[in-house]
């Protein structure tokens, strides 16, 4: 099965300029947790839900005055959309991370894969794997 069959697509993306706040709300509006982010036309990160909890509130960003720009994650893991599911699940291990950005040949976003996606609609037991792998503990964090 390829990630193209499973991904979520359409998806929302928001600009690298746009305040915190601005995110937050997308996401909640949307039902999402992760949205690409944009500049001049090209992905330049994303950012999570988790990215607005420990690199803004965690810090007391203020959430109208912060750009995404300042708490995204600007190493965006990424597949491509003729990727079999299985090597894009091995990806979300590695990284340890739940979602990816989903790219075409041309090096477009055409969707998100995330660990949801592994789990209702793929036939196999990749979502499990990948989130006993995603959930071991790498070290001390905090």
């Amino acid at each position: 099965m390829k990630v193209k069959e499973i991904m979520t697509s359409p998806f929302e993306k928001i600009r690298a300029d746009s305040s915190i706040c601005e995110a937050s709300e997308l996401m909640r509006s949307s039902d999402v947790g992760i949205l690409p982010v944009e500049k001049n036309g090209n992905i330049v990160g994303i950012i999570t839900d988790r990215d607005l909890i420990v690199r803004a509130i965690a810090q007391h960003l203020d959430p109208e005055d912060t750009a995404v720009s300042k708490v995204m994650t600007s190493d965006v893991t990424f597949c491509y959309e003729d990727d079999d599911i299985e090597d894009a699940e091995r990806k979300l291990e590695e990284k340890q991370i739940h979602r990816l950005l989903v790219i075409n040949n041309d090096e477009k976003p055409v969707g998100i894969l995330s660990l949801s996606d592994l789990a209702t609609k793929a036939e196999s037991n990749l979502a499990c794997r990948a989130l006993e792998k995603i959930c071991e503990p790498v070290g001390s964090r905090w």
